[in-house]
């Protein structure tokens, strides 16, 4: 496992300095319309295809699954879960907010997490029961916070309710908290495990923008809902995290605002 950790940064890193080179050229990229506020480049596709080609030379028979390309079964159990550039509207407008993320899963659980935001240099790491880090140094989601002392990620996507968006939105408000929302989830979630935000909440997310963050998030300290790896990368889910002291307020909150 520590092999496939130390492998999964180094991927993490040659992906992402692909992507900051199509980022400081951003102007000229093919740019697609997948749906509403939701796009893909010729960056996405390529830096993913660059990640898979550096997974299958280091373990053939492991399993991927991308934002951007058809699944790769595994043949070893273990499957790496890749979005290529989480955050791709501020990519596409020069807005230095997204990253790679990848994550690999073995027996339905994530057991490596990576978050790595190049224009920043930040690297999120986390292997399950080995703690997380930032940049190599110990990562603490501190558990003593309020609703009212920090502010509350939330996305938005097109498998999302706007009215059950714009009640929690709401429900934070009325906490006087605040909400924020830098249009990559998996870059919230990183900030959430470093302290930076309080919690995340969102009502779909697929599995290549959350699971590696809510690694990172659970061995620095903090709380996630409990999930199927499995049935993430299968269907997608809602995200809770966020720190200790108010996990089970964001709970209560999203299962008062997102219907079935």
């Amino acid at each position: 496992m520590n092999t496939r950790s130390q492998k999964a940064i180094e991927i993490a890193k040659s992906g992402g300095k692909l992507a900051l080179d199509y980022f400081q050229r951003v102007g000229s990229l093919d740019v697609v319309d997948k749906g509403l506020q939701d796009f893909v480049s010729e960056a996405d596709q390529n830096v993913e295809l660059l990640i898979r080609k550096l997974i299958e030379e280091a373990y053939p028979d492991d399993g991927i699954v991308g934002e951007e390309h058809a699944p790769k079964p595994s043949k070893s159990g273990y499957n790496w879960v890749i979005d290529p550039i989480d955050g791709t509207t501020n990519f596409l407008n020069s807005i230095p907010a997204w990253c790679v993320v990848l994550a690999v899963v073995k027996e339905d659980q994530t057991q490596i997490g990576v978050i790595f935001d190049p224009i920043h240099g930040e690297t999120f790491h986390a292997v399950r029961g080995g703690g997380a880090t930032l940049n190599g140094n110990p990562l603490i989601c501190s558990a003593d916070t309020a609703m009212n002392r920090g502010s509350i990620g939330t996305g938005y996507c097109n498998r999302s309710s706007k009215p059950n968006t714009a009640k929690l939105i709401t429900e934070v408000l009325e906490q006087d908290g605040v909400f924020h929302r830098n249009a990559s989830g998996a870059l919230s979630l990183a900030y959430t495990a470093a302290g930076r935000l309080i919690g995340y909440v969102e009502e779909h997310m697929n599995a290549w923008d959350c699971l590696a963050g809510q690694l990172i998030t659970e061995e620095a300290g903090g709380r996630v809902e409990q999930q199927s790896a499995d049935q993430m990368i299968a269907e997608g889910g809602r995200v809770v995290a966020g720190s200790a002291g108010i996990f089970d307020e964001l709970v209560r909150i999203a299962d008062t605002v997102f219907e079935d």
